[in-house]
């Protein structure tokens, strides 16, 4: 009888035992993943090489990583005052990141004034590098913007834009890092 009890509860165990040990695995190489220093990105983007590589990191990575504005406003889906952040009014030629992983978001090119005090572009460098989602956070429904590379929040994209999409990706200051065109 308790040979007949002994045998379920050893493969109980070893089914349990072999579970935790893939999710270790995995766990390891989500941080092997994630811990990309910041000159690797940068050199992968100067080279245009594919900085579509999944980013994962934990809350506690992500508010060691960013500032406290950064952080509300990329991973808790905030929003900046309007009028208030460094790229609403800028006029630099160049590109601008995700401030959380470095992928390339939108060129000045497509930057306009739409007045609403957030920066605000026509279309992204690549529609792979942007996702959109609805957003039923308010009493209307609105298409969020994340970064598919990290899944950040960058804002908002609106069918009220400029020619030639009639888009306006309305987009916080502080989930942009912008990188300086230095042969414009």
């Amino acid at each position: 009888m308790a040979d007949r009890l002994l045998k379920p509860s050893l493969l109980l165990i070893a089914a349990l035992l072999s579970g935790f040990w893939l999710s270790c695995k995995k766990e390891q190489s989500v941080e092997k993943q994630a811990s990309v220093p910041e000159s690797v990105h940068q050199s992968l983007s100067q080279k245009g090489q594919d900085m579509s590589e999944e980013i994962i990191k934990s809350d506690k990575e992500w508010c060691d990583l960013l500032t406290p504005e950064q952080y509300k406003i990329t991973r808790k889906k905030g929003t900046e005052p309007a009028f208030s952040g460094q790229y609403y009014n800028f006029k630099g030629r160049g590109i601008y990141q995700c401030v959380c992983c470095g992928n390339e978001l939108f060129s000045s090119e497509t930057k306009f004034d739409s007045g609403t005090g957030w920066p605000s572009f026509w279309e992204p460098i690549s529609e792979q590098n942007v996702e959109k989602a609805p957003d039923r956070s308010l009493r209307r429904i609105r298409t969020e913007v994340i970064c598919s590379r990290c899944g950040a929040h960058l804002g908002h994209v609106f069918d009220d834009g400029p020619q030639p999409t009639g888009l306006r990706y309305c987009i916080n200051s502080a989930a942009l890092k912008f990188i300086e065109d230095k042969d414009k």
